[in-house]
């Protein structure tokens, strides 16, 4: 990181700070050793806060740290006097105004806590479970029209008509198969007759034949 991308950071994080338990006047100059060194200062006077990219030699204490510290002790993340103690940064000069400095209140991170809320209550928005559960669409998956047309009671009088099975069985067809008329044919009386009428005839010939022979055998013959 940059000593110029350094100081803006610093100078954003200060920019809405809150400098009312600031009495009087506070003047710290910050040593940045390591990525990005350099020197600038922080300034506190008439309520007001300035951050420059100077060295300001009539300050009230120098703090000597690296720029991850001061960066993070600017966003409220850590405080001046616990780096001290932990060892993270060196204060030199008035010791004693380090807690005033840590007093400065970054009004960024009070802002962020009110608006928490609102993102909770999305979340868990009533108008979103209302529309999962519409009744309308249960009404639709079971609608009684559709479960009527499945049994329809003109369908079963169709499959089962009566008329069907009175052509089945029809009494005239069985009224052809055993007509009388066919055996009055097969044992006509008049067939019988003219036979029998030929057979006659033929014996009375042979008769009449057999008569005349025996009636001319019999007659004597005329010398």
């Amino acid at each position: 990181m940059k000593y110029e991308e350094i100081v803006a950071k610093v100078k954003k994080a200060y920019a809405k700070a809150d400098t009312s338990k600031v009495d009087g006047h506070l003047a710290v100059q910050v040593d940045v050793t390591g990525e990005g060194e350099g020197a600038f200062y922080i300034e506190v006077a008439d309520g007001k806060i300035t951050v420059a990219p100077f060295e300001y030699y009539d300050h009230d204490f120098k703090v000597l740290c690296s720029a991850e510290e001061i960066i993070a002790i600017a966003e409220g993340a850590k405080k001046l006097g616990e780096e001290v103690t932990a060892g993270n940064a060196y204060v030199s000069r008035d010791v004693d105004k380090v807690a005033v400095f840590d007093s400065i209140v970054i009004k960024k991170k009070a802002a962020a806590k009110k608006a928490a809320p609102k993102a909770e209550k999305k979340e868990a928005a009533p108008k979103a479970e209302k529309k999962v559960a519409a009744p309308k669409a249960e009404k639709k998956a079971a609608a009684p029209k559709a479960e009527k047309k499945a049994a329809a009671p003109k369908a079963e009088k169709k499959a089962a008509a009566p008329k069907a099975e009175k052509k089945a069985a029809a009494p005239k067809a069985e009224k052809k198969v055993a007509a009388p008329k066919a055996e009055k044919k097969a044992a006509a009386p008049k067939a019988a007759k003219k036979v029998m009428t030929e057979a006659e005839k033929k014996a009375e010939e042979e008769i009449k034949k057999a008569a005349s022979k025996i009636a001319a055998l019999a007659t004597p013959k005329k010398k």
